[in-house]
């Protein structure tokens, strides 16, 4: 199994206690993924972030086709970090590490994603031909969602 790496980093304006309220609620993350990804929460606790906590989504990555995706929140440093990893969906491995370090002007964000696809060299080619891609484009237009809602003011 190939194992890939996407790595993000974005400074917001915003103290380290507002950027954290925003990204530790899972409701926020509609507000910051692509409206092309039919991105949808079916079921969570309605809880702030901690470890264990399950969040289910329907995503639609290609074609429009619906997939669930079932991540597990398995750690969280309040004001630090916490991590995402799937655990049924469209990867055969996704692994998401959110880290927040207070800065002069705000706080830098850090996103470091290790993901592989299924289907060993045809999912190669996948990656290769769309997903890398497509996770460009979602970090693209989370920047561009971030800044709207920090950056602007």
């Amino acid at each position: 199994m190939k194992l890939y790496k996407k790595e993000s980093v974005q400074y917001v304006n915003a103290s380290i206690e507002e950027c954290w309220a925003f990204f530790s609620s899972p409701r926020n993350l509609q507000k910051i993924t692509p409206e092309t990804m039919g991105f949808q929460i079916t079921d969570f606790d309605g809880k702030n972030m901690y470890a264990g906590q399950i969040i289910q989504y329907k995503v639609s990555p290609l074609l429009g086709i619906k997939l669930p995706w079932v991540t597990e929140i398995t750690f969280v440093e309040e004001n630090s970090y916490f991590i995402d990893e799937q655990r049924f969906g469209p990867y055969a491995l996704w692994h998401h590490k959110h880290f927040f370090e207070p800065t002069e002007n705000g706080v830098k964000m850090t996103d470091l994603v290790h993901y592989a696809l299924p289907l060993g060299f045809l999912g190669r080619i996948m990656n290769t031909l769309v997903v890398k891609n497509k996770l460009k484009a979602i970090f693209e237009h989370r920047e561009k969602m971030v800044n709207q809602l920090f950056n602007s003011k």
